[in-house]
């Protein structure tokens, strides 16, 4: 296995960890929503600290139930791996082909120094 192999393993299973840590644990089973936002974490802290709080403003949007809301965030964080991907793989796209590109023209240096010490004809026949 590759060093590269090695660590892109090791990071996988970090993420996973993470990601099955709390469930496992029991963590937020005392709330009522375990693993609610932090949207509605704030909004709780602050209608404890002052409950005659006033917003300043209200959403564009409001959708119609949480399954919904939950729906258009994942969009959103697909939406947002997907550009990111795109930009990470133009980039190394980018860098392959610059490499290519130096490779090819240090091949057609040499054979053109081949080339001329062919002979004093300069390689024509």
């Amino acid at each position: 296995m590759s060093r590269n192999a090695r660590i892109n393993t090791l990071l996988l299973l970090l993420v996973a960890a993470l990601a099955v840590i709390p469930l496992a644990l029991g963590l937020g089973d005392h709330k009522e929503e375990p693993f609610a936002g932090a949207d509605g974490e704030a909004e709780n802290a602050i209608t404890e600290i002052d409950p005659d709080y006033e917003p300043w403003f209200s959403p564009l949007y409001e959708p119609p139930s949480g399954e919904i809301e939950s729906a258009l965030f994942a969009l959103q964080a697909a939406l947002g791996a997907g550009v990111l991907a795109y930009y990470f793989g133009l980039r190394r796209g980018r860098r392959q082909g610059e490499a290519r590109a130096r490779e090819r023209a240090g091949a057609l240096d040499a054979d053109a120094d081949a080339g001329v010490r062919g002979g004093a004809d300069g390689g024509r026949d």
